[in-house]
């Protein structure tokens, strides 16, 4: 495979890891390291290298988006970032003596769970839920755009949601992903945000988390220009794209999307650990 052909690819599979990263609040991360490593046989160290700079170009492409909708909380996301930013930095420690082998299949396991908790009942209309005394303090209460209208939202549970975004951190700077479908799942069954609101406010956060470990790997010689242009390119258009995209998409839609994409980065998760491990099944 030539160079132009090798960056032609890479950068049509970027263009719909972005699309899809954006909807979904992933990142797009998570489609660009098996895109690059199963598929084109990238190393995998230079391929989380690329993804971490993908991930905040899907942030920074998405975010603008979504706050000028009045989709993201931005207060919400910047208390929540101290939180994630933190367990960055220490999964990126972790990573130093946890093999990455065990590290794989732990997170393959949540990511099944996750799928399970994803499409658990869920209202995506709150307005019935009253406001929580630490949330209001904090001024997290707002309202989002609905077919029906401007709906107002009131969020439950911040502590926990800010417990499992540092989980969020950790499993970013392990890793070498965005780790959005946590902070989703963070969002949306901890917090009890509308769908909608927890994929955008995700977008928002992931670039400060994947700018968290991205610097660990620049210094460590892992971030390849030649092949983060591409993806860069790519994933920045595919985001906007995507963006426009969940304005009209229907909630349930978005969930079977998110559940179904869990479902391949887990089974993927899955058998790199248990390769890594040596074991046959």
């Amino acid at each position: 495979m030539t160079v132009l052909e090798l960056t032609g690819i890479t950068l049509i599979g970027s263009v719909l890891a972005g699309g899809l990263g954006a909807v979904t609040g992933l990142g797009g991360g998570v489609v660009i390291i098996p895109l690059l490593t199963l598929g084109l046989g990238v190393d995998i160290r230079y391929a989380i290298g690329a993804a971490l700079i993908s991930v905040i170009a899907t942030s920074s492409g998405a975010a603008a988006a979504y706050v000028k909708e009045g989709f993201s909380n931005v207060r919400i996301g910047m208390f929540l970032e101290v939180a994630t930013t933190i367990g960055a930095i220490s999964g990126a420690y972790i990573a130093t003596w946890m093999p990455t082998a065990g590290i794989s299949i732990i997170f393959g396991v949540a990511l099944l769970w996750s799928i399970y908790a994803t499409n658990q009942p869920h209202k995506d209309h709150l307005s019935d839920i009253g406001p929580n005394p630490l949330a209001t303090s904090l001024g997290m209460n707002s309202c989002y755009p609905t077919s029906g209208g401007w709906e107002d939202y009131f969020p439950q549970n911040v502590p926990g949601g800010f417990g499992l975004m540092y989980v969020a951190g950790v499993l970013s700077g392990l890793l070498g992903i965005g780790s959005g479908m946590v902070k989703v799942l963070a969002m949306d069954q901890v917090m009890q945000l509308p769908f909608k609101v927890s994929t955008t406010t995700s977008n928002f956060m992931i670039g400060v988390t994947a700018a968290a470990s991205a610097g660990i790997y620049f210094s460590r010689g892992y971030i390849d220009p030649g092949l983060c242009l591409p993806v860069v390119l790519g994933v920045l258009f595919g985001s906007l794209v995507g963006a426009k995209l969940l304005v009209h998409a229907p909630v349930q839609l978005l969930r079977i999307v998110f559940s179904v994409v869990l479902g391949i980065v887990a089974v993927q998760m899955l058998w790199q650990g248990i390769s890594g491990l040596g074991l046959k099944l």
